[in-house]
């Protein structure tokens, strides 16, 4: 039976819920995103992926600057009656006021299997702390950060080349029939809440620039798992000769380098890692250069014996 919804969602990774729950027939009145922010050189407003989905849709955009004191927007949320509020990747704290108003709650769906990875940047924590599996959950927002009770889930495999551009968007997709069939669940009365196990708990914050730093120090595929997930933003870098070195692409090797120390064998660029371990780079970008393999880089640059990474 179509339900009538608010759907508040921002990134492209919410996209295919939208989509998928207009397809299904429910009634969506409004759909909630950020305001357009300045982006590239120019500073132009560019409108989130959910907006531009929307309007390809037709369907009714609000972009408050603020929600948790906006009277505006709380009578116009009010005037509605949703059967409930659809949250993903909104990039906001919904207020008490919203989390009180519909019958069915907030529904949000989150990139991992809560309580793993709550927080802004799931996908990205768990490619980059080594994880095979991953998934999507489905829960009812409360007060906390991804505390809520658990109403589905559903698990993804994590492949081996996986980054976070790989995996994102299978998930999302995968989520949006786990949001669908959430709805279908709750309408029939099949789904029973599940409390999370705080004492299982990990965190997901949002990524800072210095998180993509490379520390040497760590195994060769703790620095591979990172320079994976961190993809597309903030990477995985060093320091060469004082220049800014973006790792693009590397692999685990079976050979023993001190930490930081490059080696060149032909045209294979070799830096030791930690526990005696070592990665192969394979392409690489020098801060105001363009990207390039190691094989160029060798021949523009000639790392001499012993140098080192990171200073």
């Amino acid at each position: 039976m179509p339900l009538d919804l608010v759907f508040c969602g921002t990134p492209r990774f919410a996209v295919p819920t939208l989509e998928r729950l207009a397809a299904a027939g429910h009634r969506i009145h409004l759909v909630v995103t950020q305001p357009d922010r300045p982006k590239g050189r120019g500073l132009e407003l560019v409108a989130s992926p959910i907006k531009e989905s929307a309007l390809k849709l037709n369907l009714p955009i609000t972009q408050p600057d603020r929600i948790k004191t906006n009277d505006e927007f709380r009578a116009q949320l009010t005037a509605l009656k949703p059967d409930a509020i659809i949250v993903v990747g909104y990039g906001r704290i919904i207020p008490q006021w919203m989390l009180d108003l519909p019958p069915l709650g907030n529904l949000n769906l989150h990139a991992s299997l809560l309580p793993k990875y709550r927080g802004a940047a799931p996908i990205q924590w768990a490619i980059a702390n080594g994880e095979t599996v991953t998934g999507n959950t489905t829960m009812r927002i409360d007060a906390g950060l991804d505390t809520g009770d658990i109403l589905l889930q559903k698990e993804f495999p994590i492949g081996p080349e996986d980054t976070a551009n790989t995996l994102a968007p299978p998930l999302a997709a995968m989520g949006a029939d786990l949001m669908v069939e959430t709805l279908a669940g709750l309408q029939a009365g099949t789904i029973h809440p599940q409390k999370q196990d705080n004492a299982r708990a990990s965190l997901a914050p949002i990524l800072k620039k210095e998180d993509g730093q490379i520390d040497f120090t760590r195994t060769a595929n703790e620095i591979c798992n990172r320079l994976r997930g961190f993809q597309p933003w903030p990477g995985a870098y060093t320091k060469f000769r004082g220049k800014t070195l973006q790792v693009l692409k590397a692999q685990v090797l079976n050979r023993s380098i001190p930490a930081g120390e490059l080696q060149v064998e032909g045209n294979r660029l070799l830096v030791g890692c930690g526990e005696a371990t070592a990665l192969e780079i394979l392409e690489l970008q020098l801060e105001g250069k363009k990207r390039t393999s190691s094989k160029d880089f060798i021949q523009g640059y000639h790392p001499k014996p012993t140098e080192k990474l990171g200073v």
